[in-house]
């Protein structure tokens, strides 16, 4: 990126917009006015609040600081600050949290006061969410106010369930944002499905991440928790902890499977719940034609799973243009702060980490490059191919699963519903998509989970 070195005065010293404004709401621009040649014939200037004049704002400013313009850069930024409050509605606060992530961005490579006040202006939810370390139960009750994660969580124990029917031995390889908070209601379900339940394998990735959410405990500490709960259900559990990393592809853990999946009779069950977006793709792979997210997959298949689950944001956040990242993001990205909105109390606990989660999400896909550009989500179309690919085969979720999931959405706000697209189950929020879920085995022949036979 160009160094970008302006010199805009504190906020303090810059006047109020306020105080440039006319009663019909129509910007009088100061007489920098001659520097915003895209502006001046802006039909956008008089309806400041609008969502696509924010977005519009934040494409130019963008735009500005790549170009290294500093003066029109600097007008956007003062323009934005005064108009998205980090606190006021949801589309303010979108645009708001853009605002920090590009002063973030355009402050690693200059030295401007007004980008530092900026970005410690809006920083109070970003610092929260880094610093904080969730306890089991804050993390469970983060995780059940939407079916944001929900979702793919029944989705996929669902899916689970009906193809390890008849293994005595289970291998379930998690990987998961959420820190296993799935598994509990995996065991629950096991437990309750046999008379003799099978001997579960659970196995996850340990290396140590600043990736929110983060736990307050060890996951040595979180795998004794499981295996006690395992065993008050009468379900036998061995928990094993892999050091491995998304930089390389979970390259240890590939190592580690092919090493101890070695039993024909032991189902292997490889659930991904929005991870795996953080593996390097394409655009970190300039001296391969294969990404380490291919190869991955490609590792994934030799081991011959019985099943795999997928479960990701379905948005495309790879593009190596700022701007045309920009754009993706903030059409997706208002439907977390929509949704909050809708049903997350104001001042609340769940709200404050919810919203600080967002705003690492977006400062991570504006204001970073390189490995430190671990937020990389792809569309489902792109998933699929992958998978594809890799020599995957899509699985139809069975008419149980799809019941489980429409009885969980019942539980939440109305503006949330579901669709099966191809053989996969979207979850949308006001017709929107949202997160896909998708089942995958080896490729042979075709036919759902619900006749799925060993």
């Amino acid at each position: 990126m160009t160094q970008f070195t302006p010199t805009l005065p504190p906020l303090h010293q810059i006047t109020p917009l306020s105080n440039s404004i006319s009663n019909n709401n129509n910007i009088q621009v100061p007489r920098t006015t001659n520097l915003w040649p895209k502006f001046q014939q802006s039909k956008a200037l008089g309806r400041l609040g609008d969502a696509n004049c924010m977005e519009q704002l934040l494409i130019h400013c963008a735009d500005a600081i790549e170009a290294n313009d500093v003066t029109l850069a600097q007008q956007i930024l003062w323009v934005l600050n005064n108009i998205a409050p980090p606190d006021g509605d949801s589309n303010q606060r979108l645009a708001a949290t853009f605002l920090r992530a590009l002063a973030a961005r355009a402050a690693k490579s200059g030295s401007s006061k007004m980008l530092a006040a900026v970005a410690s202006a809006h920083s109070n939810t970003s610092l929260a969410i880094r610093t904080h370390r969730f306890s089991l139960i804050e993390l469970a009750n983060f995780v059940d106010v939407t079916p944001w994660h929900r979702f793919g969580f029944t989705a996929a124990n669902s899916a689970i369930l009906e193809a390890t029917e008849g293994f005595s031995t289970i291998h379930i390889v998690d990987l998961s944002s959420t820190h296993c908070m799935q598994i509990p209601t995996l065991i629950d379900a096991i437990a309750s499905r046999h008379d003799v339940p099978p001997l579960i394998k659970l196995t996850v990735v340990g290396a140590s991440r600043n990736i929110p959410p983060m736990l307050d405990i060890s996951y040595d500490e979180l795998g004794s928790k499981l295996v006690n709960f395992a065993k008050s259900k009468n379900v036998m559990m061995d928990f094993r902890v892999v050091s491995s990393t998304h930089a390389d592809g979970f390259a240890a853990l590939i190592q580690y499977l092919g090493l101890h999946h070695l039993q024909v009779t032991e189902a292997l069950v490889i659930n991904c719940h929005m991870m795996l977006h953080w593996i390097p793709d394409e655009t970190l792979s300039a001296a391969s034609s294969s990404s380490l997210r291919s190869l991955f997959l490609k590792a994934l298949r030799s081991l011959n799973p019985t099943l795999v689950v997928l479960v990701e944001e379905d948005a495309d956040l790879t593009s190596s243009d700022l701007v045309c990242r920009l754009r993706a993001a903030f059409n997706y990205m208002w439907i977390p702060y929509d949704m909050v909105d809708a049903f997350v109390q104001q001042g609340s606990k769940q709200r404050q980490w919810y919203e600080a989660d967002i705003c690492w999400k977006i400062e991570n896909v504006i204001a970073q490059e390189g490995a430190e550009r671990v937020e990389r989500l792809e569309s489902k179309g792109r998933w699929e191919q992958r998978m594809r690919d890799a020599g995957f085969q899509g699985v139809s979720f069975s008419d149980d699963t799809v019941s489980e999931v429409k009885a969980m959405l019942d539980e939440h706000a109305a503006a949330w519903g579901f669709k099966k697209q191809d053989q996969h189950l979207l979850l949308t929020w006001k017709g929107h998509n949202v997160v896909f879920a998708s089942a995958w085995f080896p490729a042979r022949t075709l036919f759902s989970l619900s006749t799925l036979t060993h």
